[in-house]
């Protein structure tokens, strides 16, 4: 049977529909995540940090730094430089929704992982098809679903501009099975729509053969909160900058202990035995 991407509508199928798509396929569009207003907000707040980015820039190591190629923008602690981000986006409740209904069963709560916008130019080329969950590589296998993450289009995806392409079903593949062409499909969809996929799932960016056309994307992603995340939050958002945020949003950059003492186990990330959140309230940090 041929891959299929189930196309939703925030506006008018729910959560429980979303998560059902998810566990179904692995992936799922969602269109009207971000309305017009938020949309056009937020990508007034990126435009000048994206201005002032250079493709020609280094990571942590030479493999990522080939993973997102050299003609790809990339901008990173977008909670810190975006007060829509950090406000309004991160605490959607969609991603609230499917994160408590997926991620929840196996943790007390979760964080977010990573929030970085992606701007692929043109040259862009097809990056590898990957699993987000393997960073994780240390954790036994098999697992449960431990990552919930997204890329929202920010602009209009294209197949030719680079499209996130996604292989439906993936996530319950033997991890050595091998995508073949017709199984990968590209998540075409407007502005404002997100392709919301598990950890588990194969993807990875398209390649950009436009001229001049660059193809501007936030990916977004949750895990389990006793993980380490990959992107810092906590400090690539200082207390300074996460002092004003709403309580919300600090415990999803971190600022929160992970008590599991309820469920019969112990908490991780305390300060002074005590939620950073109550500390960042009362001013001690």
């Amino acid at each position: 049977m041929p891959a299929t991407l189930p196309h939703l509508d925030y506006r008018t199928d729910g959560p429980s529909d979303v998560t059902a798509a998810l566990n179904a396929n692995g992936a799922v569009i969602v269109e009207g995540l971000l309305d017009d207003s938020l949309l056009a907000r937020f990508n007034a707040e990126l435009d000048p940090f994206l201005e002032a980015a250079s493709p020609d820039r280094h990571f942590i190591n030479p493999g990522v730094d080939f993973f997102f190629g050299k003609e790809t923008r990339h901008l990173t602690g977008v909670a810190a430089k975006s007060r829509v981000f950090a406000t309004e986006i991160l605490t959607h409740p969609l991603y609230e929704a499917v994160c408590d209904e997926i991620l929840l069963p196996n943790c007390a709560n979760y964080w977010l992982n990573v929030a970085q916008v992606l701007d692929r130019g043109p040259g862009s080329g097809d990056q590898m098809l990957h699993r987000d969950q393997d960073v994780w590589v240390h954790l036994p296998k098999p697992h449960p679903e431990i990552e919930v993450a997204s890329v929202i289009a920010l602009v209009d995806f294209r197949e030719d501009t680079g499209a996130t392409r996604v292989v439906p079903g993936s996530h319950r593949w033997e991890p050595e099975r091998v995508a073949e062409p017709s199984e990968v499909l590209a998540a075409e969809m407007p502005a404002g729509a997100a392709v919301v996929y598990l950890g588990s799932t194969l993807h990875g960016g398209g390649s950009n053969r436009t001229r001049d056309s660059w193809r501007r994307g936030m990916h977004m992603s949750f895990t389990l909160g006793w993980l380490r995340t990959e992107e810092n939050q906590s400090l690539a958002v200082l207390p300074d900058a996460a002092r004003d945020l709403p309580r919300r949003s600090q415990e999803l950059l971190g600022y929160a202990a992970h008590d599991a003492i309820a469920d019969g186990g112990g908490y991780l990330g305390a300060v002074d035995l005590l939620h950073p959140a109550d500390l960042l309230a009362e001013g001690k940090l």
